[in-house]
């Protein structure tokens, strides 16, 4: 019942960039999501809101803090090991995390509604190095609230050095879309 309010909520909450909600199949291992279009938006300094603070535990069992990665440009990408969309960006989020470390770029995951050994099975097999946070409870998305819908997954944040929400991907990211934003930040515009 609850995932299912979610779910409504977020079809209303996304709904010029929905793609209504996903068909159960074996892939999905029973959770709904709204597929999102893949649009972007990306926000000038002056028009940047706070992203929350958020802490929890990471797939690893390790605390975590977002704000630990102040002064570092953020890309924070919602995902689950159950959702085809977030399988088919995961190499490129690996790819451009890799690209981007020496620039003062920090990738970090947030997975939700997952198993453990589902989400490091994930990771492992697509050789994402950075954190992620564990959220089988959709808290920290709900956090989020406004910025990202919990039933629109995949969706990826950037957040700028000052912790704001410079940009956002509802829906599966692509390469280029993703570095266009990060080449604006990490040039300072």
């Amino acid at each position: 019942m609850a995932l299912t309010a979610i779910a409504v909520a977020g079809v209303l909450g996304v709904s010029a960039c929905s793609g209504g909600i996903a068909d159960d199949t074996p892939a999905s291992s029973g959770n709904n999501f709204v597929a999102g279009d893949g649009s972007s938006t990306y926000y000038l300094a002056g028009h940047r809101t706070a992203a929350p603070a958020v802490s929890g535990t990471t797939l690893s069992g390790r605390p975590l803090n977002l704000s630990s990665y102040r002064g570092k440009i953020v890309v924070l990408n919602f995902w689950g090991s159950w959702c085809a969309p977030c399988r088919k960006e995961a190499p490129t989020l690996a790819v451009l995390s890799e690209q981007y470390q020496a620039k003062n770029v920090q990738f970090v995951g947030v997975d939700i509604r997952d198993q453990a050994s589902a989400a490091n099975a994930f990771v492992q097999n697509f050789g994402i190095s950075y954190p992620s946070f564990n959220d089988p409870a959709d808290e920290i998305a709900l956090d989020f609230h406004g910025a990202v819908s919990p039933a629109a997954i995949p969706s990826t944040l950037v957040l700028d050095q000052e912790g704001r929400i410079a940009g956002r991907v509802i829906g599966e990211t692509s390469y280029g879309t993703l570095n266009s934003m990060l080449s604006k930040l990490t040039a300072g515009t």
